[in-house]
C-alpha cells in the first residue's frame, strides 16, 4: 500500500488515539476542556458522578476499538472478504461521525439563536461549534477516506 493511501489510515489512528486519550484523561479526574462540553456532562464531571465515570472509561475503550479497525486496513495480507468488511465498517462509522457532527452543528446553532432550548451556556456553545463538532466531522472524513482507500 502506498504512503498517500495509508495517510488517511494513519490520520484516523492519530485522531482516534487523541480522542480516546481525552476520555481516559477525564475519567482519571482531569478537568481541562470539560467545561467546553457543557450541560449535564460538565455537571457530572464536576460532581465526579460515580455512575458517570465508568461510562467515560468505557467510551475511551470503545474509541480504541477504532484503532484496531483502522490497523486491520493496513494488513495487506488480510483476506479480501475481511478487508471489504473492514472498509465497509470504516466508511459507515465515518459517515455516522460526519452526520453526528453536522447534526450537532445545526441543533447547537439553533440553540444559540434561541430557537431550541438546550442546557448549554455560551462558553460551551462556542467550543462545541468551533471545535467539538468539527472534530467529529474531521474524524469521520479520516475514517471514510481510510475505508475507501482499501476498496
Amino acid at each position: 500500500m502506498k504512503l498517500h493511501v495509508k495517510w488517511f489510515i494513519y490520520a484516523g489512528i492519530t485522531w482516534t488515539l487523541l480522542f480516546a486519550f481525552m476520555s481516559f484523561y477525564w475519567a482519571a479526574g482531569g478537568m481541562i476542556g470539560v467545561k467546553s462540553l457543557g450541560g449535564q456532562i460538565y455537571r457530572m464531571a464536576l460532581e465526579r458522578d460515580e455512575g458517570f465515570l465508568p461510562i467515560v472509561w468505557a467510551t475511551g475503550v470503545v474509541k480504541l476499538g477504532g484503532v484496531l479497525l483502522l490497523l486491520g486496513l493496513i494488513r495487506s495480507r488480510a483476506n479480501t472478504k475481511l478487508r471489504r468488511w473492514l472498509s465497509f465498517i470504516c466508511i459507515s462509522a465515518g459517515i455516522f461521525m460526519i452526520l453526528y457532527g453536522a447534526g450537532n452543528i445545526i441543533t447547537i446553532s439553533l440553540a444559540a439563536m434561541n430557537i431550541l432550548d438546550f442546557d448549554l451556556e455560551a462558553y460551551a456553545i462556542k467550543w462545541r461549534l468551533l471545535f467539538w463538532e468539527p472534530f467529529w466531522i474531521v474524524g469521520g472524513i479520516f475514517y471514510t477516506l481510510a475505508g475507501f482507500s482499501k476498496k
